[in-house]
């Protein structure tokens, strides 16, 4: 039986899991805003759906698992509040959240296990529509991303043009995880599902942001940005809310429940390879 994924808000992530399923004889369907996206879409192999617009209807019924990758709003799940799930059945579903709903821990280790108590109006959204997913009684499977880079985002070209910031705030670390990591965890999770699970995707080493930056700098053999102070950088309110938060991510449970092995544990090994491919 073809195996049918049905990917609401069809972005970097699930773009990552496109040739995995595609290699496997899948159908793809993904939705996205615009006629232009969708031409992107279908250059990849994926059947198009625009959404808000389109009628999800056939989709839904021809799918046997569901990826929602659509950020919440205050209004909600963008998704739940649009469709009436009551009579569709999936072998497996994915919500993909962040690791901001733990809120602040000063640079502490968090687990799946670790209470919920996010800081920011993202996490909360998040919780709640963690929330509202599980209360669908569906196969869910929550994954939980930390900072994700990848071909195309990543800090090459912030260094490279000289806008690149070091920005210095005492104990600040986040954790981080390379979309080819995030493709190969949500496809393992597939083969082996585990309705219910929730899943942590970060790599193995938590760095200070300033750290990546430098890093990158070297990589290129260009000067490393000078240090700027927290307290008194010029941010924007958005830039400067992802460093109310500071902490430790574990994956423990994808190594040892799915099996993975990371192809990027750290960051210094992700960004070589993203330079070398951009070579």
């Amino acid at each position: 039986m073809n195996k049918v994924l049905l990917s609401i808000g069809h972005g970097f992530s699930a773009r990552a899991l496109t040739p995995l399923l595609l290699a496997k004889g899948w159908t793809i369907i993904g939705t996205t805003r615009t006629a232009e996206k969708a031409d992107h879409l279908k250059e990849m192999g994926v059947e198009p759906l625009i959404w808000p617009g389109q009628d999800l209807t056939p989709a839904l019924i021809r799918a046997s698992h569901l990826l929602i990758s659509a950020a919440p709003s205050s209004d909600g799940d963008p998704f739940l509040n649009a469709v009436d799930l009551g009579s569709h059945t999936f072998d497996w579903v994915g919500y993909l959240s962040t690791t901001g709903v733990y809120g602040d821990h000063q640079g502490g280790w968090v687990d799946e296990d670790t209470p919920l108590s996010p800081s920011t109006k993202r996490g909360l959204l998040r919780v709640k529509a963690e929330a509202d997913w599980q209360a669908t009684q569906l196969p869910l499977h929550i994954f939980r991303l930390a900072g994700i880079y990848g071909p195309g985002r990543g800090p090459f070209a912030k260094v490279r043009s000289g806008t690149a910031r070091r920005i210095i705030k005492k104990d600040q670390v986040f954790s981080r995880i390379h979309v080819d990591d995030i493709a190969q965890v949500l496809m393992a999770s597939i083969d082996r599902p585990n309705p219910g699970a929730i899943y942590n995707l970060c790599d193995d080493d938590p760095a200070p942001p300033e750290d990546v930056i430098a890093h990158a700098a070297k990589l290129l053999d260009l000067p490393i940005p000078p240090a700027e102070d927290f307290a008194t950088a010029e941010m924007t309110p958005m830039a400067r809310s992802f460093y109310a938060e500071s902490k430790r991510v574990k994956n423990d449970r994808i190594k040892f429940e799915l099996g993975v092995a990371l192809k990027f544990p750290n960051y210094k090994i992700g960004l070589a390879d993203l330079l070398n491919k951009d070579r």
